[in-house]
């Protein structure tokens, strides 16, 4: 490996990897969810899109994973950490290595995220697999960079995926993993652009496509697309719209994904106030995008409550 690529090497004993393996299969972990009478909560999941779409409830969509301190992002047991909480849809990044090996990774280089250094397209995945993932606190975690493939076959049965594969990754290769663990009914494809959503439903017109709907210029390409509605998700953006755009989307028949991530969850946050995700799930959002899942799965639960 070359030596550029670590900023530090560590060398974990085998019982520290056999445990890994452990904790990425587990399906509770210490902080899973309790009744106010104290006694374990089990979470029922969504597993499907159209066991979601026949009875849409209001859901999380958990940005880059739901990164918490210990726990960073695109990891699986970051993944593991938010399911066992809360059902939910995981939103990871695809990149590919240099051997065209497909891992989650969102940045175009490993500094920020792990304990290497270069561009996720320069590293061979062997050399990748040497290292281990940071989280937001900077602290070096046991975690190493997972695969799609892993992360396909750990989310079937748990989670609903959006996968957002990063510039360079091409839609074929995405598909054909999706295809290979039949994923097709749980994980969506994340699309800017709208020839890239009509690509995607090119080469599988079964799969979930989040397609930009942020304003009338992009509901007109939808239409003039042909994308049955069936199969589309709504982005709106990460500013709330207003109601007349919502009833648009709405008749369309899409449902709509607002992403709060950034400057609706760093309000909420500083105001103490949870409850205005209540307020966009009322105005018309079905999926809240979220740097805060736990917290905003706490508030939408008490719409199961009422």
């Amino acid at each position: 490996m070359a030596p550029h690529l670590m900023k530090k090497l560590s060398v974990l004993p085998l019982f520290c990897i056999l445990l890994w393996g452990c904790e990425s299969t587990k399906t509770t972990t210490e902080k899973d969810p309790v009744s106010p009478d104290g006694s374990p909560e089990t979470v029922t999941a969504i597993t499907s899109f159209d066991q979601w779409l026949a009875d849409p409830q209001p859901m999380v969509s958990a940005h880059r994973g739901g990164p918490y301190p210990g726990y960073p992002e695109n990891a699986i047991e970051t993944f593991q950490h938010v399911a066992a909480q809360t059902s939910t849809v995981i939103e990871c990044d695809v990149s590919m290595t240099q051997d065209s090996v497909l891992v989650l990774m969102h940045d175009e280089t490993l500094d920020r995220t792990t304990t290497g250094t270069g561009k996720v397209t320069e590293v061979r995945f062997a050399d990748l697999q040497t290292l281990l993932l940071v989280d937001n606190e900077g602290d070096t975690t046991n975690f190493r960079v997972p695969t799609l493939d892993e992360t396909l076959a750990w989310g079937k049965g748990k989670v609903l995926f959006t996968l957002d594969a990063k510039r360079g990754v091409p839609f074929e290769k995405v598909i054909a993993a999706v295809e290979q663990y039949d994923a097709d009914a749980y994980a969506a494809i994340i699309t800017y652009r709208i020839q890239d959503a009509e690509e995607v439903y090119r080469l599988n017109p079964q799969v979930m496509i989040s397609v930009s709907a942020g304003s009338e210029g992009a509901l007109e390409q939808i239409v003039n697309s042909g994308i049955p509605s069936e199969n589309l998700l709504g982005f709106v953006g990460t500013r709330e719209p207003d109601e007349a755009h919502y009833e648009r989307v709405r008749e369309m028949g899409i449902k709509t994904i607002l992403g709060t991530l950034g400057n609706l969850d760093k309000s909420a946050e500083a105001k103490g106030d949870d409850r205005v995700y209540l307020t966009y799930v009322k105005n018309g959002a079905n999926i809240i995008a979220t740097d805060r899942p736990l917290e905003v799965a706490r508030v939408l639960g008490s719409l199961h409550e009422n």
